[in-house]
């Protein structure tokens, strides 16, 4: 007797979106099914499937397929002969980049700082679909800015991925994210990685003007789109009590960079002697919950005659890689402080990170490569997030300084 020849195999179309209609729940077996390592469910293609075990979910193959019309019990005869042909799926795709008929679709817009990012964002997801605006100028200066098939986003989830990184260009962008919640959309989100005036939030005394609170009255304004108040999306803003800025007419949403800097510090070869040292008592309160499963430094500045000088708070960095963590940078005065006092102490390497790296006048040059040994002059790493795309072009391919892109936080937080 002739041998039966393979089942045919194929991948899904990598350019065409399929949905997924479970019989049972995707991620838990069926109640009939003998083997607890299969789950059923069926294209609503009239194929039906089988997957066979989750190890390795980067990418999902066909191995075997079969018509369901040809065969309307087949479904429900599967559950107790797992050898009946079905759709056999194994995993090699991120689950979360799945299409389903659940997931939001979003129309992602961008000002042109934010271009690269928004690219990685859509590129992260299939439910987001990349729109551009045109931004012009009249000849007097003025924004002179147009939204193309401005009706066709009717009905739809739009986002606008904004980045505040000077007056002028906040200016230009307020129009649009003012105008877009007024074209009868579905719902409206801002992402916003840099809440930029964060810094600015103290009154010591009085004509001080609180900036923070004026940029958060204005998102405050933003109209309410057909899907109710703006969502707006922002990083490890710089005061904890600046949320409570926002009025009732945006719900601010706020996330972290630091999964991404616990993901990087998993992957280095010393991932077992690490340390976190914090440059102040605010870094701390702000982000050692987050960070507690490793050892931990803390840092003050004390008055010593005249300077105000770092000195270790608590912890020991005899032997460690410390890596200093805060939410930003402008000048680094304040962590090469703390670098040198860590270094004296004995730290073997010492690395930074801080979400939003803002670097007026180039002040990032101030930092050093170390490739081993010279802890108290240089950094072996120095980790930002893509939240300050203007940074991110200087600092890219420039050692010790890596970029831990925000593009997956952000197409997580618009399926919201």
């Amino acid at each position: 007797m002739a041998a039966t020849p393979p089942p045919p195999s194929f991948s899904l179309p990598s350019n065409k979106p399929f949905s997924l209609k479970r019989s049972h729940s995707l991620f838990h077996p069926s109640r009939n099914n003998n083997n607890n390592n299969k789950s059923l469910f069926s294209f609503n293609s009239n194929l039906r499937c089988e997957i066979k075990g989750f190890e390795g979910h980067r990418r999902w193959t066909l191995d075997r397929i079969s018509d369901m019309n040809k065969d309307s019990t087949a479904l429900s005869n599967s559950s107790t002969n797992p050898s009946s042909p079905l759709v056999s799926v194994s995993a090699v795709t991120s689950a979360s980049q799945l299409p389903t008929k659940n997931a939001k679709k979003v129309v992602l817009f961008f000002c042109a700082e934010t271009k690269a990012l928004a690219e990685k964002i859509a590129a992260d997801s299939d439910a987001i679909e990349l729109r551009t605006i045109s931004w012009g100028k009249f000849p007097d200066g003025f924004p002179n800015i147009f939204i193309p098939n401005a009706q066709g986003i009717r009905g739809m989830h739009v986002a606008f991925l904004a980045s505040f990184s000077s007056p002028a260009v906040i200016f230009e962008q307020i129009p649009v994210i003012y105008a877009l919640p007024k074209l009868f959309i579905a719902s409206f989100t801002l992402v916003l990685p840099f809440f930029p005036t964060g810094t600015s939030e103290r009154m010591e005394d009085e004509g001080d003007i609180a900036t923070a609170f004026t940029l958060a009255r204005l998102l405050s304004n933003i109209p309410i789109s057909r899907g109710g108040p703006t969502s707006l999306v922002t990083f490890d803003i710089h005061a904890l009590q600046e949320r409570f800025y926002f009025g009732d007419n945006i719900l601010p949403c706020f996330e972290s960079g630091i999964p991404l800097l616990k993901r990087r510090l998993q992957d280095l070869p010393d991932s077992d002697n690490i340390s976190i040292a914090f440059p102040d008592d605010g870094a701390w309160k702000r982000f050692h919950k987050q960070l507690q499963h490793f050892p931990t430094i803390v840092c003050a500045k004390v008055r010593e005659g005249e300077r105000r000088i770092v000195r270790i708070k608590e912890g020991d960095p005899r032997g460690r890689h410390v890596v200093i963590v805060d939410d930003l940078v402008q000048s680094g005065g304040t962590l090469i402080e703390c670098q040198k006092v860590l270094a004296a102490q004995g730290a073997s390497k010492i690395s930074a990170y801080v979400t939003h790296g803002i670097f007026p006048n180039n002040s990032w040059s101030r930092f050093g490569h170390d490739n081993g040994g010279h802890p108290e002059t240089a950094f072996t790493y120095f980790w930002i997030t893509d939240s300050c795309p203007l940074t991110v072009k200087e600092v890219t391919n420039r050692p010790p300084f890596e970029i831990l892109s925000l593009a997956s936080s952000i197409s997580a937080s618009l399926q919201i």
